[in-house]
């Protein structure tokens, strides 16, 4: 897969106290919809980099009162805020500039009156309207549609081929437009695209900020190596094979940037836990505090959380954080041998605060069948547990079937909408200490590197079973996984 050494910058010269912005990432247009204010707060917490304030058929005054409301929304998140096609709207209002359609301006003009500090969109379908765009002055180029949408009538698709062409014919940084969702995002990306304009893909969504920060994530997977970050959160394992330890291997070899908080000390080798030393809760979230506040973490992974107290303050934090980090929820609550990794009451405490957080959940059936206090007996019980599950709060379910006896071993995958299924072979060896640890983060990996959900999780599927396949002897009981040579196998 390609590298991108470098992202187009649009850089304003006078006057001199204007910086340098980027056009990049996800380009949100509004809808006209009802709750307009509370669905874009919850799509610029997910990561909306630019605003474009579109609005038909309302009084003047109306879009003067709700677009000062949108500016000021886009400036505590640091989002850039565009109106659309309207220039006099977008000088009142001192917008950071004005995208313009074939039929609405020059962008010279529109210059003179918004000022040579002011952003200048213009909306192009072909190379002849991008080439042309560019000469007249246009500080970046709208190019579409990808794919048909249901937001306006299009007559013309150039697509990603005809993004393509342009890309290698421009010098300006292109927003793509025009159907595009995360299941179909990437190749628009790959073709070029410096960001993706998006209308119901996030506004319609049941959650915004997820919509929002999963379209985010895309734009990793053209950055250099390490591809992103992770923080994992989650105990330490003396003996190396799972927990923290087993998280910093994977996330490692597996090409993204691993940054840890522990929450606490284990006493343990392949044959079991022989003590624990908790953290305090306020030092747990010290070590978390001082991460996102200066590495750029794009997916937070836990593990282990040991007591009511870390998970409560860990959930009140994430709560309160300006922006949303996907969490991929590892509920580890009993080690391999049998020793109990989560306090009793901790149980309660995790399903009303941390899980409604989570982005992914990945129990394995022991851990679901005490979320939900039921048996699971076979793959249908499973589809059942994760659409439960799903309905207590995470948007997304994993449940691995590991458990299961007989057959391949199949994990079961519900997104709110769909179910899927990976399957996989069945090792019986007892190399296994780590597996769930190291799958989770495995997936935490390949969603900071720019993977959607469900490519994240099939790679961290192969990942896993390569490393239990590829086991050697180490240690007298439940011996660790080899995520050495999973991992190069992974990138073959």
């Amino acid at each position: 897969m390609p590298e991108k050494t470098s992202s187009l910058r649009l850089v304003v010269s006078p006057p001199k106290t204007v910086r340098s912005r980027t056009i990049a990432g996800v380009y949100l247009i509004t809808d006209q919809h009802d709750n307009l204010f509370d669905r874009v707060a919850q799509a610029l917490r997910g990561g909306v980099a630019l605003l474009q304030y579109r609005v038909k058929d309302r009084p003047y005054q109306y879009c003067l009162e709700e677009g000062a409301r949108l500016k000021k929304l886009c400036s505590r998140y640091g989002c850039l805020f565009i109106i659309n096609d309207n220039v006099k709207l977008a000088a009142d209002l001192d917008a950071d500039g004005v995208h313009l359609g074939q039929d609405d301006g020059n962008p010279q003009q529109a210059r003179e009156i918004l000022g040579s500090d002011r952003i200048i969109g213009v909306s192009t379908h072909t190379l002849d309207e991008a080439l042309k765009a560019e000469q007249d002055g246009a500080d970046y180029l709208g190019f579409g549609a990808m794919y048909p949408t249901d937001s306006k009538i299009v007559t013309h698709i150039p697509g990603t081929s005809g993004l393509s062409a342009i890309r290698n014919r421009v010098n300006l940084p292109i927003v793509a437009i025009g159907g595009i969702s995360p299941a179909n995002a990437c190749r628009v990306i790959e073709s070029g695209a410096d960001a993706v304009a998006v209308i119901s893909s996030v506004l319609s969504s049941a959650r915004p900020d997820i919509a929002a920060a999963e379209l985010k994530l895309l734009f990793n997977r053209l950055a250099l190596f390490p591809r992103g970050g992770v923080l994992s959160i989650a105990g330490s394992d003396s003996g190396g094979g799972a927990g923290i330890q087993a998280d910093i291997k994977t996330i490692t070899l597996l090409g993204s940037y691993a940054a840890s908080a522990v929450t606490a000390l284990t006493a343990q080798n392949t044959k079991g836990v022989k003590s624990i030393h908790g953290i305090p809760p306020s030092f747990v979230k010290d070590q978390i505090d001082t991460v996102l506040t200066d590495l750029p973490i794009d997916v937070i992974k836990t593990g282990m959380l040991h007591t009511p107290a870390i998970i409560s303050v860990l959930a009140e934090y994430l709560s309160e954080q300006p922006h949303y980090f996907p969490l991929v929820v590892d509920p580890v609550m009993v080690a391999k041998g049998g020793a109990s990794l989560l306090e009793l009451d901790g149980v309660s405490v995790f399903t009303r605060m941390l899980l409604p957080q989570a982005y992914l959940l990945t129990p394995n059936l022991p851990e679901a069948e005490r979320l939900l206090g039921c048996r699971i007996h076979n793959e249908d019980d499973m589809e059942q547990a994760a659409r439960r599950l799903q309905g207590m709060g995470a948007a997304n379910v994993l449940i691995k079937g590991g458990h299961l006896n007989g057959g391949d071993a199949v994990d079961v995958l519900f997104d709110g909408n769909n179910i899927h299924k990976y399957s996989g072979e069945r090792f019986f060896t007892s190399a296994t200490h780590g597996t769930g640890c190291s799958f989770a983060s495995a997936i935490a990996a390949f969603l900071a590197r720019g993977e959607p959900l469900r490519e994240a999780v099939n790679r961290a599927k192969f990942f896993i079973a390569s490393a239990i396949r590829q086991a050697r002897t180490i240690g007298k009981g439940h011996g660790p996984i080899n995520h050495y040579l999973a991992a190069k196998e992974s990138e073959k």
